[in-house]
């Protein structure tokens, strides 16, 4: 298969399983080309995602490493028959590469968990409130930079609304709620949106009042995502650098770990509708 100049992050990720497994086998990857009747550079970008797979050479490779687990072995030869090119792909020479890994790994998650602190979560948002973010973040954008951002939130919110929508449970504090980040009127649209999606049964919310004890998790924004297998899982953090995807399992434990606890320190799915109901009349 043809190198591919940026390859997805869900590309790169089988790459990096079947690197994993070929460590675990004890091999080097000069051994494994031999086998193949390849190259260790065509090894390399196979590894890293440059270079596609097919299912069939999954199978040989995951057989040849000795792996015994159908399960994982099926879920990469799924992972590498993937052809289609989703919705985010409209998206690809107007937006930054990782927009597209973000929907694409939302695409195929078998459960979505997160917590949010500081904003809205994207998945939750109204396009004003929406754009009144990628505004104050990114004031630099011209509008026909701005609008494709807004666009593209929205239509992420298919995977809970659709037809087979995506479990998904959020934490998101007090603070997020109460800060405006346009005007009064956008906020009410806003949590208004949120408590319609709650009794819609698209979103299990629960909420981090600000007077709650023992939560100290100011940084402790993150989505975590279901795989098909929990080694398969995914953790999305927002970083300085920009957005980390998290597959090993010493972190993804980390992210887990983290959810419990914060989901611990908020007000259950009904108090939490009551409390986003009595802000909305409040403001």
């Amino acid at each position: 298969m043809a190198p591919r100049s940026n390859p997805t992050a869900r590309q790169v990720r089988l790459g990096a399983e079947l690197r994993k497994l070929r460590e675990a086998a004890g091999l080097k990857a000069r051994e494994v080309a031999a086998f193949l009747d390849s190259t260790s550079a065509q090894m390399s970008q196979m590894e890293a995602g440059i270079s596609g797979v097919s299912a069939e050479r999954v199978r040989r490779l995951t057989t040849h490493y000795g792996c015994s687990d159908e399960a994982f072995v099926d879920a990469l030869a799924a992972m590498a028959s993937e052809r289609s090119r989703g919705w985010w792909s409209e998206y690809r020479d107007v937006l930054p590469q990782v927009n597209m890994d973000v929907a694409e790994a939302e695409h195929h998650a078998t459960f979505l968990n997160e917590v949010v602190i500081t904003y809205v979560p994207g998945l939750l948002q109204t396009p004003d409130y929406a754009r009144a973010v990628f505004r104050y973040m990114r004031p630099e954008l011209e509008e026909s930079q701005l609008t494709p951002r807004v666009e593209h939130r929205m239509r992420r919110r298919q995977i809970i609304e659709g037809d087979k929508p995506t479990p998904y449970e959020t934490v998101v504090h007090e603070f997020a709620l109460r800060i405006r980040v346009a005007d009064r009127q956008t906020s009410v649209s806003q949590l208004r949106l949120i408590l319609d999606e709650i009794e819609k049964g698209r979103a299990t919310v629960r909420v981090i009042p600000v007077d709650q004890d023992g939560f100290a998790g100011a940084d402790a924004s993150m989505m975590y995502m279901g795989g098909p297998l929990p080694k398969l899982d995914t953790g999305l953090l927002d970083a300085p650098t920009g957005t980390l995807f998290i597959d090993d399992e010493a972190h993804l434990s980390h992210l887990r770990t983290l959810f419990r606890t914060v989901r611990g320190a908020s007000l259950d799915p009904s108090a939490s509708r009551d409390f986003i109901h009595r802000l909305a009349k409040e403001l």
